[in-house]
């Protein structure tokens, strides 16, 4: 289980972290599917349920993967040809964590896999792309794929990954995220704007210090969003997420989670189960009181990829 795949409320023990007891915990992406659909946040929260792997999905992990470690190599060799050279490898260990992707494309007559040299391709491409928008070799990221945590007043712990934390020598903070797509309209970019607030907001309550530029890099069309947010735009955003969180908890006592039809239909896992396209979903799982329940996984992790976060950050001052 991920960290940003949570237990449903239901299910959680009741937490402390740092000293505080917590009453669940939300990430931006499961904040996402209940706004999206909450039906769809049963399933991927709730029920679990397995989705099959796509490659759109794993072409953004083994970017993200490349531009993580492109860092870590000296500014002079981060360059387009050497991007590319670390595909490879990047892929390798992408494998390695996710075996199942490897199924991803099916061999041929041949034994070649059909496929696999466009997709390649494709990823290179969002590498080079990425070269258009910004010269690596003139930033040094503070952090990157930074777990952070915070606790609302309401004892609601928020957590994610950041992809890229900048910091100015003026102690400005710009928080920066990669998307292996194309920008979305004018009129769409509220969701992805959102998991950027939801950054900055709990950065704020960490450091006492609003980001100055939210920046999503979008590598499929070479696009860069940057907003600069304020208190009352973090302010709003935590009242947002209190009133999302209250609507979650509601579906959960309710065991009730309405689908929303809409575009996002067409690439949903699900939807041959959804009653809104004629499909029925699973029973919904008993719940799981409180009561003597023992932290999941998903409690404790957070708290090891702390942990280790601090001793790979001492690492990399110390080489």
């Amino acid at each position: 289980m991920t960290v940003d795949q949570e237990a449903a409320p239901a299910e959680r023990a009741r937490l402390r972290v740092d000293g505080v007891d917590v009453l669940g915990a939300l990430s931006p992406s499961r904040a996402g599917d209940f706004m999206t659909c909450p039906l769809l946040f049963r399933f991927r929260t709730v029920d679990r349920l397995p989705e099959a792997k796509s490659v759109d999905a794993a072409r953004g992990t083994l970017v993200h993967k490349v531009l993580e470690d492109l860092f870590s190599l000296p500014a002079a060799e981060r360059t387009p040809e050497r991007a590319r050279a670390m595909l490879a490898p990047a892929w390798e260990t992408v494998l390695a964590e996710e075996p199942g992707l490897a199924g991803l494309f099916e061999a041929d007559e041949s034994g070649a896999a059909t496929g696999f040299a466009e997709w390649w391709g494709s990823a290179g491409e969002a590498l080079d792309r990425y070269f258009e928008l910004e010269d690596p070799r003139r930033l040094e990221p503070a952090e990157r794929e930074l777990y952070v945590e915070t606790v609302l007043d309401s004892k609601l712990l928020l957590r994610g990954y950041v992809d890229r934390l900048d910091v100015a020598p003026d102690g400005s903070v710009r928080v920066v995220d990669y998307k292996v797509a194309w920008s979305p309209s004018r009129d769409n970019e509220a969701r992805p704007l959102f998991q950027l607030k939801f950054y900055a907001l709990v950065i704020w309550r960490n450091r006492g210090v609003i980001p100055k530029v939210l920046q999503l890099v979008y590598l499929g069309n070479g696009e860069i969003l940057r907003y600069e947010p304020d208190e009352d735009d973090l302010l709003a955003t935590e009242r947002k997420i209190d009133a999302l969180w209250s609507a979650i908890r509601e579906a959960d006592e309710r065991r009730e989670w309405q689908p929303n039809p809409s575009r996002a239909c067409d690439w949903c896992s699900f939807k041959d189960l959804c009653p809104a396209w004629g499909g029925t979903p699973p029973p919904v799982p008993p719940r799981v009181t409180s009561r003597g329940a023992r932290p999941t996984p998903d409690d404790v992790r957070p708290r090891v990829l702390r942990w280790f976060g601090r001793l790979r950050r001492w690492w990399r001052r110390s080489r």
